[in-house]
């Protein structure tokens, strides 16, 4: 999973915000993830994601989904700009679409997602309204492999967040988002400095 020498090259896709785009920029400008940042894509133009990658100085690039007839077309194309971009990894940062079979293949165990909730509980979109309308009393974010069940990867991961008595869906969702912050870019390190072992399900940190 990483080069014998050099410093491993990622991609970020993104559909929103970008507030886990924001979180990976500064700490790869802080040293804290020791891997070249080198293109940022988004299916939505207008994603704020963009302008992060922007302001940062990354190229930031949009590709339209209704200029293709199908997903993996649309895939092969964002396939085509990461090979472009000599990307080894791929990081998901509030990707709306789900990729194709082919996507993850080219990638196999070199993408990396983040999912709000404590896997395997509450998959899916709603995760922390879920979360938060089952009463739980813990979730948090977790950051897991990306293979071709959804949220289904071996987990890298994960940060235990509390839901207080007088937490709202807002409160939760803001501290599962500083949660996010955190780890994403520890795993995004872990992985680009070839810290990480899959064996099978399981996800082996060495020191």
């Amino acid at each position: 999973m990483s080069k014998e020498q050099g410093i491993l090259n990622f991609a970020v896709l993104a559909s929103g915000r970008g507030g886990n785009l924001l979180a990976i920029i500064k700490a790869v400008k802080a040293g804290k993830v020791r891997a070249d940042l080198k293109i940022v894509i988004s299916d939505k133009k207008d994603a704020f994601a963009l302008e992060h990658a922007r302001q940062a100085g990354v190229p930031a690039v949009h590709i339209n989904p209704k200029d293709f007839p199908d997903r993996e077309s649309f895939d092969r194309a964002v396939i085509d700009r990461l090979h472009e971009s000599q990307v080894d990894f791929v990081v998901l940062a509030g990707y709306m679409r789900l990729l194709s079979v082919h996507f993850i293949q080219q990638f196999h165990n070199r993408i990396l997602n983040i999912h709000p909730s404590l896997l395997p509980s509450f998959k899916g979109m709603h995760a922390i309204r879920d979360a938060f309308d089952h009463g739980v009393k813990v979730t948090g974010p977790t950051v897991h492999i990306v293979v071709e069940a959804m949220d289904d990867g071996p987990i890298i991961i994960q940060e235990p967040v509390r839901i207080e008595p007088d937490d709202t869906l807002e409160s939760l969702e803001e501290k599962i988002h500083h949660a996010e912050h955190r780890i994403y870019p520890q795993a995004i390190d872990l992985f680009a400095r070839g810290k990480l072992k899959i064996e099978g399900r399981r996800v082996i940190i060495s020191a």
